[in-house]
Formats: structure tokens, sequence, C-alpha cells
């Protein structure tokens, strides 16, 4: 919880502190914490680069299906059809919440599924295809 967004980081130890952007905290919390495959890195793609943002998207849903809300999923914000955002369903006392790390600043957060839905016009949930 005390790591840093850093556009494009993908989990350096930078001065002691761990750095990530969303798709990397997200891509390393349902690898490490849930043992779920690791999706690719995609570390070149910044937030100023939707349309890359869109590319890796559409190769990354190759492997995953949209679902509910559930521990491991990907939660992705759109903008349109783009992807702007994401962040990783976790439980936190027996309820589910999305753990993200935004570039304004403030450090890793979680919130309820229904407060981070609250946020955005679309949110679409992504798990391993079986």
């Amino acid at each position: 919880m005390g790591a840093r967004y850093r556009d494009g980081a993908r989990g350096e130890v930078v001065g002691g502190v761990l750095e990530y952007d969303c798709w990397s905290l997200a891509r390393a919390v349902r690898h490490e914490v849930y043992a779920k495959p690791l999706l690719p890195s995609w570390g070149h793609v910044r937030n100023t680069m939707p349309r890359e943002f869109a590319r890796a998207h559409e190769a990354v849903s190759s492997c995953l299906e949209e679902c509910s809300p559930e521990v491991g999923a990907v939660a992705a914000v759109f903008r349109g059809r783009l992807v702007t955002h994401v962040g990783v369903v976790i439980e936190v006392d027996g309820r589910l919440a999305v753990l993200d790390i935004r570039g304004d600043g403030l450090p890793v957060r979680w919130q309820w599924v229904r407060d981070f839905e609250s946020r955005y016009l679309r949110v679409i949930y992504y798990r391993d295809k079986a």
C-alpha cells in the first residue's frame, strides 16, 4: 500500500519505495497475490498514449473474458471505446473492492466496488478465460 505512481513503472524499487502505474499494479497483484497468470507488461505504453492503451487492451482481452466483479478480476475503466485506467478486484473484510493507483499524487487505494464504479461512466471486469 506504500507504493507510489510513476507512469511506465513496473514494480521497481526507487529510493526504497515500489513504483507502479495502474496496469503494472493490477498485473502484479493478480499474479503475486492471487496466483493468476502474469499478463503482458506493456511497459512502453504511457498514460498519454490512448491508442496504445486500446491496442494493449485488444491484445490482452484475447486471453480474458468479461465477468461480474470477482477476486483477481481486472477492472477496466472506459471513456468511449478507450481504456483509460485499470484496477484489480480484491477482497476486504469479506466484501469486494477495487485496488488501484492513479497519477494524481494519491497513494495506492482501495474502494468498495460500488464506490469505484460511481467515479466512472463505464467499468468492465475481466477474468482469465477458463
